[in-house]
């Protein structure tokens, strides 16, 4: 049979690469790999569909479901996870504890951005800051960088939101670092952050053992990125949703193998802890801690679903089992990843 030809677009993230240098092979599909950083990625697919197959923001993702066109499908593969705790500058001048940040104005790269939409979340789950007590100022990160609020096609159902976008001039890094912001909700770092600004801190200084326990009380690794198919491409031809998540099932896997790969005389990765923290994370979270699949994640994606809409970013509770390709929602027999 034919091999049908995909473009793919993705970082080359640890768990993808296996896909791409041979190591995993794709039933029926012949993938050509084009490693693009991931605010390219989400930008370009979210304004020109440019790619077959794409990682894509959850949050741009979601709201792509509620136009009527519904341009994606997704398969239940998350190549990044992040936990967002450590996500969250502020102005040292404006924020000192977290009740500071109630009737302040925080900067957002885009209001539906996936990480804004965690931090929202949790912020008003656990430290009892509403989603509604801040006004939001969205716009561009940093003077030179994608502006991925022009993919945010705001139009919140919740009219007690307060949000604004800043003149174009502007950048919500430099915005925070005058104090114009109170604090900043950013997946990226700010530059000035990185640059040791006297005046911009995180909220949580030590925020390993604030994303620590927020893990232990929730079993909650924030989902950030799922791979997405164009939707045309995929009723076109829809075994592909499976092939490629058996794919990436398989890629997870060799990705497991390498991290704990010891030979003794050298180590893969320059990390000289490697080991340590490796067995760290699997005491806290377990042996699959970067699980793929509905049933694994169910609890994830539902609490997303629930603080995406609560956020006033669409109008309707999506169930974890419509946002995915219906080949998908069972996982395959593990002997079929395992060979």
């Amino acid at each position: 049979m034919q091999k049908l030809t995909l473009s793919f677009a993705a970082w080359d993230y640890d768990r993808i690469l296996p896909l791409v240098n041979g190591k995993v092979k794709i039933e029926g599909i012949n993938l050509i790999y084009i490693p693009l950083y991931v605010t390219e990625t989400i930008y370009r697919m979210m304004k020109n569909k440019e790619f077959d197959v794409a990682e894509m923001s959850l949050g741009g993702y979601i709201q792509s479901l509620a136009s009527k066109d519904k341009p994606f499908i997704a398969i239940p593969v998350f190549p990044l996870r992040m936990f967002r705790h450590r996500s969250i500058y502020v102005n040292v001048n404006s924020v000192r504890e977290v009740e500071d940040l109630k009737g302040k104005i925080v900067g957002v790269p885009e209001y539906r951005q996936t990480a804004a939409v965690w931090i929202k979340g949790i912020m008003e789950e656990y430290y009892g800051i509403p989603v509604n007590s801040v006004t939001y100022y969205m716009g561009k990160l940093e003077r030179e960088t994608w502006d991925l609020s022009k993919t945010d096609e705001v139009k919140l159902w919740r009219n007690d939101i307060k949000l604004i976008r800043i003149p174009e001039e502007k950048n919500l890094s430099e915005m925070l670092e005058k104090g114009e912001i109170d604090a900043l909700y950013s997946a990226i770092t700010p530059s000035c952050f990185l640059r040791g600004s006297k005046s911009v801190r995180r909220l949580f200084s030590n925020y390993y053992d604030e994303e620590r326990r927020y893990f232990e009380r929730t079993r909650i690794f924030s989902i950030m990125h799922v791979i997405v198919i164009k939707r045309e491409v995929y009723e076109e031809n829809p075994w592909i949703a499976l092939s490629l998540y058996k794919a990436f099932l398989k890629a997870k896997r060799v990705a497991y193998h390498e991290l704990r790969e010891k030979t003794g005389t050298a180590v893969k990765y320059m990390l000289p802890w490697l080991d340590y923290y490796v067995d760290e994370t699997v005491k806290i979270m377990g042996e699959d801690f970067w699980p793929y699949g509905v049933k694994a994640t169910y609890h994830e994606v539902i609490t997303f679903l629930k603080y995406i809409y609560n956020q006033g970013i669409i109008d309707k509770v999506f169930k974890p089992e419509e946002i995915f390709a219906s080949e998908t929602l069972e996982d395959p027999p593990l002997e079929e990843i395992n060979n």
